[in-house]
């Protein structure tokens, strides 16, 4: 079995199959698909996803993209869902240098309380770090304990050590993929098993060989063969210890 620990199935690429979308990834041997909410609206959305569908677990959070708009209703708000059902997780939350959607006191802010939040019910974050690195571990590191994961990870080796160090979790997509991605497959390579997740964030990033096409949860299988031949191990073994590390850090099933 495999997770597909970020994806986006609440997005409107998947309005006009999602069904066919979950049914492809199930006879693939995805398990289970962690929907990750970006906005308020997104996050109920993924909650309403998984009272329909058995397989699908949600994380609830404001992208840093839209931390502008974060205010005390957003977090109210947020609160109310974080209680919900089938819950697992606090995100996507953290800072985004990269394209400055927001102000960066905002999404520092925004990033705050939603750590605070994820303490307060003790469930784990779902980082999302682009060109912040050095900001978003100062605020982690005053932050701790907290349990996370860097969710398409894109950092160094230098910010890959201080997140192992601190004994988060790293989660890489289909872009390891890319022909020009080699420091990507460095990161993988350098990254124990033990701390490894797999995802696809769906609908971006599809694999090479299917680039400007929408990405699906099936294609966790070829994410999985692609980490097993950088790693040197079997499929077997990819699939097995990420789905132990997926099920135990959201405590799936």
């Amino acid at each position: 079995m495999l997770i597909d620990t970020h994806c986006h199935l609440d997005f409107e690429q998947f309005d006009l199959d999602r069904d066919a979308v979950i049914q492809r990834a199930k006879d693939a041997g995805i398990g289970y698909f962690v929907n990750i909410g970006s906005t308020i609206n997104s996050s109920s959305a993924a909650c309403a996803l998984a009272a329909k569908y058995a397989q699908v677990y949600v994380g609830v959070g404001v992208h840093p993209h839209d931390a502008d708009s974060f205010n005390q209703e957003t977090e109210d708000k947020l609160k109310i869902l974080a209680v919900s059902n089938k819950v697992v997780a606090i995100g996507e939350t953290g800072l985004d240098y990269y394209r400055n959607l927001s102000s960066e006191v905002h999404q520092i802010h925004a990033f705050n309380r939603q750590i605070n939040l994820a303490k307060d019910l003790n469930l784990p974050l779902v980082i999302h770090s682009r060109q912040a690195e050095e900001k978003v571990m100062q605020v982690l590191k005053a932050a701790m304990p907290v349990r996370a994961v860097v969710h398409c990870f894109s950092g160094d080796e230098i910010f890959l050590k201080e997140c192992l160090d601190l004994g988060f979790l790293v989660s890489f997509t289909c872009n390891i993929t890319y022909k020009k991605a080699q420091n990507l497959r460095d990161m993988v390579r350098l990254t124990p098993l033990e701390n490894l997740m797999l995802e696809t964030d769906a609908p971006y990033l599809s694999p090479e060989g299917f680039r400007g096409k929408r990405n699906e949860p099936m294609q966790i299988k070829l994410l999985a063969e692609a980490v097993s031949l950088i790693k040197g191990v079997s499929f077997d073994e990819i699939a097995d210890k990420t789905t132990e590390n997926a099920k135990e850090f959201f405590k799936l099933g």
